[in-house]
């Protein structure tokens, strides 16, 4: 809504909710409001909070996760060396933890109160109680450890290093690394099916997808995933059997058929893809690019894809989490305008007849 000069993101944030005020903000002024305005007009997404997060301003950020149980967003801050553990009712935070240096991925448990985390900066994976919001254990592993997957009828987590080309397999009831899977290449993104019951990993400087049975921790295939250049991040429908792949080397949309193990659309991305998430609700496919955007895609059935937008956001903006209960997508940024930050934007869901104009 826009009042008296003033531009006012209501939504219900109770900890350093930022309202941008024409008057107070003017470093904030250009692509702030800008995007403000476009997102007035947008036909996927709308800014409804943004706050302060307390680390240094202008470090990189990654991967997001949501613990529904506690009701917890789980933001990692890369370059910061923290885990943000932040109330998704009130977005208030409620512990920056210390102790994960170049922590990339993270991954809950919640049954056992506990978070993973892949920490590239000493090469282990920490290992969170949530309980105590500290790190109690460090599972060294191989070389930048990346993303990761929680199996959770196997009690195993899957830890992909990224330049030790390898899958690290964890057992989450021991804080045990019990088998490490070496393969050809740097591995990307991997993803747990839990209707398929399957592991998929990215083989990114192969342009492979693989495919691990979790009973056997065993590589049981391995497919091409066409014209998709540096397969990296993931995403999933398992109901449909479908995979979203970001393509980072030709900045594609990859839908990759899980039952036919083939790629079967391609649509374009806007520059630097990274981090694709999936709303199972709006069967919308959201994938956060490092140039300034969010490509946001539709699924209109499992064989039928189109674009909807590059929804503009700030640069350097790689990775996100959509909240499968709200819709709401929350992405972390590094800078502002050009200037150094270190803040949450939330996204609300445009819906219904808008949401198919452009």
């Amino acid at each position: 809504m826009v009042r008296n000069s003033k531009f006012e993101f209501t939504g219900d944030a109770q900890l350093h909710t930022r309202t941008l005020h024409l008057s107070r903000k003017r470093p904030l002024l250009g692509l702030s409001l800008i995007l403000i305005g476009v997102a007035a007009l947008a036909a996927t997404l709308k800014p409804v909070t943004i706050f302060e997060l307390p680390g240094p301003a202008g470090k990189r950020f990654d991967y997001l996760t949501i613990d529904y149980d506690d009701h917890y967003l789980l933001s990692a801050h890369l370059a910061a060396g923290l885990l943000y553990v932040i109330d998704l009712r009130t977005n208030k935070i409620l512990k920056a933890i210390p102790d994960v240096p170049g922590v990339e991925g993270v991954e809950s448990v919640p049954e056992l109160k506990k978070v993973y985390t892949s920490d590239a900066g000493d090469n282990t994976i920490g290992v969170i109680d949530l309980k105590q919001m500290k790190v109690i254990k460090k599972l060294p592993t191989a070389a930048k450890p990346d993303g990761s997957a929680y199996a959770a009828p196997f009690h195993k987590l899957y830890v992909s290093d990224e330049l030790g080309r390898a899958e690290a397999i964890v057992d989450v009831q021991q804080d045990k690394i019990i088998k490490t899977l070496h393969f050809d290449s740097e591995t990307g993104m991997p993803q747990y099916d839990p209707i398929a019951r399957k592991i998929y990993v990215n083989l990114q400087d192969q342009n492979i997808f693989a495919v691990i049975d979790p009973h056997t921790d065993e590589v049981v295939g391995r497919y091409s995933v066409g014209k998709c250049d540096g397969n990296h991040g993931m995403a999933l429908d398992p109901e449909h059997k479908r995979a979203f792949l970001a393509c980072e080397g030709n900045e594609l949309m990859t839908v990759f058929d899980l039952e036919k193990h083939q790629p079967i659309a391609f649509l374009p991305l806007a520059k630097g893809p990274d981090v694709v998430k999936y709303d199972s609700g709006l069967k919308r496919i959201y994938v956060a690019c490092y140039s300034g955007a969010i490509s946001v895609f539709q699924e209109d059935d499992p064989d039928h894809f189109r674009k909807l937008e590059d929804f503009p956001v700030q640069k350097k903006v790689h990775s996100l989490a959509v909240n499968q209960d709200t819709h709401r997508v929350y992405a972390p940024e590094q800078e502002v305008d050009g200037h150094p930050a270190a803040r949450m934007t939330i996204y609300e869901a445009v819906t219904g007849q808008t949401a198919t104009l452009r």
